[in-house]
């Protein structure tokens, strides 16, 4: 039986959001991924090396840089963990994946001194996961 051409306007995918958010969702998984091997870099430079990062003396959220390497290490293999999640469909890695895309653009956040440009190509990115992963509505239980 020959099935038919969907309606204009409309997804062959049942269910599907529009355009922009069902691709977004590949798109989301892909940044993901990128943003959590940055943050691994980051990690890395942070701890192997006090002297990579600016040092910054009267900030609120002070640690010093290997305090913080050590956080931007362990977020971002979680976040490729979660990115490949994402690439393989995992219903749960986009759940997840909102939440860890939302706790590295705060750690983004109070990363800025050390690394501005950095920092916020890492926050616009997590943005877009964020909203990529929120407006998808291509895999939810009927």
């Amino acid at each position: 039986m020959a099935q038919s051409a969907p309606t204009p306007g409309t997804s062959p995918r049942q269910g599907s959001g529009s355009a922009w958010a069902s691709g977004g969702v590949m798109f989301a998984g892909v940044l993901l991924l990128v943003d959590g091997v940055l943050a691994v870099i980051k990690g890395i430079a942070g701890i192997a090396s006090d002297d990579v990062y600016a040092r910054i003396n009267d900030y609120t959220f002070k640690f010093n840089v290997t305090s913080w390497g050590w956080i931007h290490l362990v977020l971002g293999i979680v976040l490729v963990i979660v990115g490949v999640g994402i690439l393989k469909g995992a219903l749960w890695a986009r759940g997840v994946g909102v939440g860890l895309a939302a706790l590295s653009l705060i750690a983004n956040f109070m990363w800025l001194p050390y690394q501005p440009v950095w920092a916020i190509v890492s926050i616009a990115i997590d943005a877009f996961v964020i909203w990529a992963l929120c407006t998808d509505r291509t895999k939810e239980a009927v």
